[in-house]
């Protein structure tokens, strides 16, 4: 299992590790990350240097989400709100004085 996760992208890896916590448990950052550099087997040299790549390579990518308080989620458990075309109270009352004339 372990010789599994060598083989995973860092950003692979951090999105298995919150998918399998699930919706209600997003990660506070540093924990994700470590655990990311764990199962990776990474050495730490510099463990601050490590944290800031792996935090700005997950900032970057569209399937993370940043929830509140440094914790991290992923952007499919809260979908983008899904705007409604449809006229505006401007528009309407514009076409309602037109109507009129």
């Amino acid at each position: 299992m372990a010789k599994d996760f060598e083989e995973m992208t860092e950003l692979d890896l951090a999105y298995k590790i919150l998918n399998d916590a699930g919706k209600d448990n997003p990660i506070f950052y540093r924990d994700l990350i470590l655990d990311v550099l764990k199962k990776k087997n990474k050495s730490l040299q510099n463990e601050a240097a490590a944290i800031s790549e792996v935090y700005t390579m997950i900032n970057m990518d569209s399937r993370f989400q940043h929830i509140a308080d440094g914790k991290w989620g992923l952007a499919e458990w809260n979908p983008p709100d899904v705007k409604k075309r449809g006229a505006t109270r401007k528009s309407l009352s514009q076409f309602d004085k037109s109507e009129e004339e």
